[in-house]
Order: structure tokens, then C-alpha cells, then sequence
């Protein structure tokens, strides 16, 4: 604490004037969680975008899979416009690539080399990193949303619907994928995680309904496959944006047992070093 007494002309020192006390005692502290929530998620999310593996996973592959069988005839998708069918399933599949598999992978080499380990030392809490995380994914979904959105548009898709029940399915559905991401990144080797989220990203991708109707499958297999967490968003999304379904009861229930039993085992099983 120090003590100047400034003059009558506002100098410091001068004499006869009152006394001004200066607090100059440091004040150390951490900026306010929220703040270093929304740093980390900003932080997170530019480094996806410079990551070009990342990119061909969340924009390109969904893209150039919506574009090809929207506009050929590879695959027999029955009566309507195909993009109307696709633009749904392509949509979910974006979910799963950015909550699922995007996050397991980076997850997964984050604790690998450490990175998990440091940030737990820093003034960001656990729950702060995971909440920036949480943020950081929807942030992606929104990004990827608009893109495929705005290439399905303009192939000539006509959505319709209730959007509240398609934000209710995108965000079950980011949660079942990204409980289901962060326990495999928690608990399996980095390398081991990489091999296995990308070889469930191809396997969703051809049985889960994403450009490949269930109908064609039989039935007691189109049963169990419907149980699937990527087959329960992509019907759902069908249901709301191309026959106008108000609420697709059966995807809902099932998304959200998805996600309340990845969210549980993550919380119980994730290991952050």
C-alpha cells in the first residue's frame, strides 16, 4: 500500500492537498470458468478446421456420398427423389462422424501423448474440458448441418417437419455417439482406438440406413439393425424432414437408452492419463 499526496495542482507531492491511496497489492486468480470454457471449445474448434483428416471426415466423405448417389442411380432407393432420402441419412452420418468417431480418435491421442494429463493441471476443470468438448462437437454439427444442408438444397431436396423434434434427434444423438466416443478414447490404447472407430464409422455406414435402405435387408436382421444408434437417427430425421412426422417416438426412446448407457459407462470407465 503506498500513499502520495498530490498538490493543489493534481502533481503528486505537492504540499497541502489531500491524501490518494493507491492499491497496488497483486491480485492473482483464474478467469472465470465460463470464459476458459468458451477459449478451450474456440481453441478445439479451429484446430479441427486446420485438420485435414478431420475435415474429409466430417465435411468431405458426407458430401461427396450425398452429391454421388444423389445425382446417379448406383443404388436402388425406391419411389421419391432420392436426394430426399439421403439428405436425412447423410445428416446423421455427419453426427457420428464428428461426436463418434472425430472425437474418439482426437480423444484418444490427446491422452496418449499427455495432453489430457497437462490440461488436468491447468485452472480448467475436468468437467470444464469436457463441457468446452461438448461445445466444440455441436459447434461442427452446426458447421456441418449448414454445408450439407445447403449441397441437399440445392440437388433439390424440399425438407418439412417439426424442427423441434429434429434438434431433439441431433442432440440424443450427439450425446449417445459422444458417451459411446469418450469411453472408447478413455479405455483402449490410442492406436487401438484409431483402428476401431474407424472400422465402426464403415460399419455403421453400410448397415446403419445412412444410403442403404433396411428394407433390403431381412427381416429379423432389419430388427436388430433398427436398434442401432445410427439407424434409430437417420429413421428418425426420415420421419420428421421427409413424411412430417411431430414426434418419432421409437428413434427418440432409442436414442436416448444409447445415449444414457455411453454417457454412464464413460463417466465410470474413462481414464484421463
Amino acid at each position: 500500500m503506498t500513499t502520495a499526496t498530490p498538490g493543489a495542482s493534481g502533481v503528486p507531492g505537492a504540499p497541502g492537498s489531500p491524501a490518494v491511496e493507491l492499491d497496488l497489492a497483486p491480485a492473482p486468480g483464474a478467469v472465470p470458468l465460463p470464459r476458459m470454457v468458451l477459449s478451450q471449445a474456440a481453441y478445439e474448434f479451429r484446430t479441427v478446421l486446420r485438420n485435414g483428416e478431420q475435415l474429409l471426415l466430417t465435411l468431405v466423405i458426407p458430401v461427396v456420398l450425398l452429391t454421388l448417389f444423389s445425382a446417379t442411380s448406383l443404388l436402388d432407393l425406391g419411389s421419391g427423389r432420392r436426394v430426399d432420402f439421403l439428405a436425412p441419412g447423410i445428416l446423421a452420418l455427419a453426427v457420428m462422424s464428428t461426436a463418434f468417431t472425430g472425437q474418439a480418435i482426437g480423444t484418444g491421442f490427446e491422452r496418449r501423448y499427455g495432453v489430457l494429463k497437462r490440461l488436468g493441471a491447468t485452472p480448467l476443470p475436468r468437467g470444464g474440458l469436457i463441457a468446452a468438448k461438448t461445445l466444440t462437437v455441436v459447434a461442427v454439427e452446426a458447421l456441418q448441418a449448414a454445408v450439407i444442408s445447403a449441397v441437399a438444397l440445392a440437388l433439390g431436396w424440399h425438407p418439412h417437419g417439426d424442427p423441434v423434434s429434429v434438434v431433439a434427434l441431433l442432440l440424443l444423438g450427439t450425446a449417445a455417439f459422444s458417451g459411446f466416443g469418450l469411453l472408447m478414447a478413455g479405455t483402449l490404447r490410442a492406436e487401438a482406438t484409431l483402428a476401431a472407430a474407424n472400422l465402426v464409422y464403415i460399419l455403421l455406414l453400410a448397415v446403419g440406413g445412412v444410403v442403404f435402405p433396411l428394407d433390403k435387408f431381412p427381416g429379423g436382421v432389419r430388427d436388430v439393425l433398427e436398434l442401432l444408434p445410427i439407424s434409430a437417427l437417420a429413421d428418425g430425421l426420415r420421419r420428421v424432414l421427409q413424411h412430417g412426422a411431430a414426434f418419432p417416438g421409437k428413434p427418440l426412446l432409442v436414442l436416448a437408452v444409447w445415449a444414457a448407457a455411453g454417457l454412464v459407462l464413460a463417466a465410470r470407465f474413462f481414464r484421463w492419463e
